[in-house]
């Protein structure tokens, strides 16, 4: 019998999501002083997003709680330009899939080889306020 997901974790209650105005981890908040950190996958080929605190993966999430609120990006404060680099820096090298298990997706199927370090730190494309790719 295969387990099945873990549980999330509760996000603490003070913390808030900040949009990183990037298209791959495109939301973190900073809680008891980690930082929560959303990636973007490729999906359907994979799982819609994954879970990072201070970059150790938590799990996958193909349904965000509601409680996270996330669905209106523009009603989220923004992170600054030093709390972004901060985020990015404690991401770097996690952009694709599989990464933070030490096998990175390169598959011919999904965009996984294109989200370097560099492609992460890129601004989110004007009007694309999805956090997908643009």
């Amino acid at each position: 019998m295969t387990p099945g997901p873990r549980p999330l974790p509760a996000l603490p209650a003070r913390a808030t999501w900040h949009d990183t105005g990037t298209s791959v981890f495109c939301w973190a908040a900073r809680a008891d002083g980690r930082w929560w950190v959303l990636r973007l996958n490729h999906f359907p080929e994979h799982p819609l997003y994954t879970l990072f605190v201070d970059a150790r993966a938590l799990g996958d999430i193909d349904d965000v709680p509601d409680t996270w609120r996330l669905s209106d990006r523009a009603a989220h404060p923004v992170l600054t330009a030093s709390e972004r680099a901060e985020v990015l820096g404690l991401m770097a090298g996690l952009g694709p899939y599989g990464a933070e298990a030490g096998a990175p997706c390169d598959g011919d199927w999904c965009t996984c080889d294109m989200l370097t370090d560099e492609y992460a730190a890129a601004p989110r494309p004007a009007g694309n306020t999805d956090g997908a790719p643009g």
